[in-house]
């Protein structure tokens, strides 16, 4: 009999290990309470992009340096709620330092470069599997800048992608009209990233791929976990409201809500939320021909099938807070900026705007191993702003520890035990 491995979580993380376990011949069943690929979701609202070059972490030298600003500006691209800080702190001070000298965000982004490599294709290939295929488009990416010195103050982060083996096309500001004909003309200089590519409905590719992972023999179960039943140092059961589940291997992907579980299962890590906001305008006349993260907006801006969506900021505030629209009202306000042939008198039923919470480590690394109280129980959460590019290889590295394998990417930088 094969054993039976408890996926908590239906998010993209999730959806893509069921479909790996499945694929090894493992019994699986899906706890997740809400709907999968639902606005409840982190995968439902995020920015789109699959961008195996999103390999530096947030934080980086000197940043230690904005942190008043950061408190001061609760409508900054990053800001920090005054009432959450006594609660945050320490999860700071391990953020700063993770990103402080070049050294370590050089360490970050060689970890993370082979748990993004190649994403879109694989992407493609799990979504022609879902039967969606149409929903991943291999585009590339651009950065887009109002000068060559906007682009060369960021000359740390360019020089390490380079050294990981991203490479990119400069463009000046006539390649750039060519390209992209309704882009504002203040922008003078861009660097397209061919690899790149993105997925036109996040949410509805989540829920295809759940959907596949039922067809190939996953069960979906409607609750949501609560904790684990160990004896003898192996799994039991994973409990839930009213009644528990018999498994022989569990796996924490539950996003932002994992860090009960893991500390549940004996691993107790420092997870927090990087709550980000999107905005996206109905039925747009015009917008970019490729994906887009414009320099002063500090967003990602990308068609989908429901509109275009600009999505970023990043609010410091936990699970419980209440949302800061004017957060939401930023972006768009980015958005009319960098594309002028956006009507400039939108009607609120023109734009829909929706916060997620992004689940994240300090040091800009997922948790993924095995949990300190059993190694039948595995952890793989905190991916932060890659959740959706790194599913793939994620998904697949969990399956073969799942089935006793060897994983085929090193995932030695997230094991979760570097906080202990």
């Amino acid at each position: 009999m094969s054993a039976h491995v408890v996926v908590i979580g239906a998010g993209i993380v999730g959806a893509v290990t069921a479909i790996e376990a499945r694929r090894r011949g493992l019994a699986v069943t899906i706890l997740e309470p809400g709907e999968p690929g639902g606005e409840q979701a982190a995968s439902y609202g995020n920015g789109c992009w699959l961008s195996p070059m999103s390999v530096i972490p947030p934080s980086g030298p000197g940043l230690w340096k904005k942190l008043p600003k950061f408190l001061a500006d609760p409508l900054g691209p990053l800001a920090i709620r005054w009432s959450y800080l006594p609660r945050v702190a320490p999860w700071l001070v391990r953020y700063l330092l993770a990103g402080w000298t070049e050294a370590k965000v050089e360490a970050t982004a060689r970890a993370l470069r082979p748990l993004l490599f190649d994403a879109p294709a694989l992407h493609k290939a799990l979504a022609e599997e879902a039967g969606v295929g149409r929903l991943i488009e291999r585009r590339g990416c651009m950065y887009i800048y109002e000068s060559r010195a906007q682009f060369e103050a960021e000359a740390m982060a360019w020089r390490i992608r380079r050294k990981v083996g991203i490479e990119w096309l400069e463009l000046d500001a006539d390649e750039m009209r060519q390209r992209e004909p309704e882009l504002d003309r203040r922008y003078g200089f861009g660097v397209l990233v061919e690899e790149g590519g993105h997925c036109r409905d996040p949410g509805a590719y989540v829920a295809a791929l759940v959907a596949h992972a039922r067809a190939e023999g996953a069960e979906l179960r409607r609750a949501a976990a609560t904790g684990f039943r160990i004896a003898d140092g192996r799994l039991r059961a994973v409990t839930m409201q009213g009644g528990e589940i018999a498994a022989d291997r569990a796996v924490i992907c539950a996003g932002a809500h994992s860090k009960r579980l893991a500390a549940a299962a004996g691993s107790p890590v420092p997870l927090e939320t990087e709550r980000g906001y999107h905005a996206m305008v109905l039925d747009p006349p015009v917008g970019p021909r490729t994906p887009m993260m414009p320099y002063d907006g500090k967003m990602s801006v990308t068609w989908t099938d429901r509109g275009l969506r600009c999505a970023g900021q990043v609010e410091i505030a936990g699970l419980e807070a209440a949302p800061n629209w004017k957060r939401a009202e930023i972006l768009r306000d980015h958005l009319l900026r960098s594309f002028p042939g956006l009507p400039r008198d939108l009607p609120a039923e023109r734009v829909k705007v929706w916060m997620g919470h992004r689940p994240s480590m300090p040091d800009g690394l997922p948790c993924l191993g095995p949990a300190a109280a059993t190694p039948d129980v595995l952890l793989a959460f905190g991916h932060g702003h890659v959740g959706l590019v790194a599913a793939p290889r994620t998904g697949q590295a969990v399956a073969a520890l799942l089935a006793g394998e060897q994983p085929r990417i090193e995932i030695a930088p997230f094991r979760p035990s570097r906080f202990h």
